[in-house]
C-alpha cells in the first residue's frame, strides 16, 4: 500500500510513497502492517509527508528514528481492500495462478508480477525451463480467470519459448 521514504526534517517526519488510487487515502487503511506484522498509523502533515505512530501510539520522535524506517513497506490484509473493477486485478491475486497456452497446454504458474514503469510483466515459472516474462496486455494475456485460478497466455512472436531451456 505504501513505502516509507527518506526522513523529512529533524522531528521524525518521513516521506511516504502511497500506492492507493488517491495517495492521500493511505491513512484510511490504518492500521498499516509492516513485513514483521507491526502496526503503524500515519498522519499526513503535507503532500507525501507524514508522522508515523507505532501500535502503542508512540510517534516516531526524531530524524535518527525516522532514518531507520526508510524503505519500510506498509501493507493491509487483502480482505480490507475494495474489490477491483472489471478488468482490474490486484497483483497479489495473480501470483500463483496456473498459466496455460492458447491450446490449453500448461506452461507454468505466475511467480511474480513486475512493474518497472514501462508496463506490467508476468513472471512465469516453468518446470525444467527458464522463467518467461510475459507482457500483461490483452494480446499476450487474453483471459484471466481468478475464480478458476488460471490465465491464458499467447507469448509474443518475439519471445522464443523453449520447453526445456535452462
Amino acid at each position: 500500500m505504501g513505502v516509507v521514504g527518506r526522513p523529512h526534517g529533524v522531528r521524525g517526519l518521513v516521506r511516504v510513497h502511497s500506492y492507493t488510487a488517491d495517495p492521500a487515502d493511505l491513512d484510511q487503511y490504518a492500521p498499516l502492517l509492516d513485513a514483521k506484522g507491526r502496526a503503524w498509523t500515519l498522519e499526513w502533515r503535507s503532500e507525501g509527508v507524514a508522522a508515523l505512530r507505532d501500535a502503542a501510539g508512540r510517534l516516531v520522535a526524531d530524524r535518527t528514528e525516522a532514518e531507520k524506517l526508510t524503505n519500510l513497506q506498509l501493507f493491509v490484509d487483502r480482505d480490507r481492500l475494495p474489490p477491483p473493477d472489471e478488468e482490474e486485478f490486484y497483483f497479489a491475486d495473480l501470483i500463483g495462478l496456473a498459466v496455460h497456452g492458447q491450446d490449453g497446454a500448461p506452461m507454468g504458474q505466475i511467480a511474480a508480477v513486475h512493474d518497472y514503469g514501462a508496463g506490467i510483466f508476468l513472471d512465469v515459472a516453468r518446470n525444467g525451463a527458464a522463467n518467461l516474462l510475459i507482457p500483461f496486455t490483452r494480446a499476450a494475456v487474453p483471459d484471466v480467470d481468478i475464480p478458476a485460478r488460471r490465465v491464458t497466455v499467447v507469448p509474443p512472436d518475439e519471445l522464443e519459448v523453449r520447453e526445456n531451456a535452462a
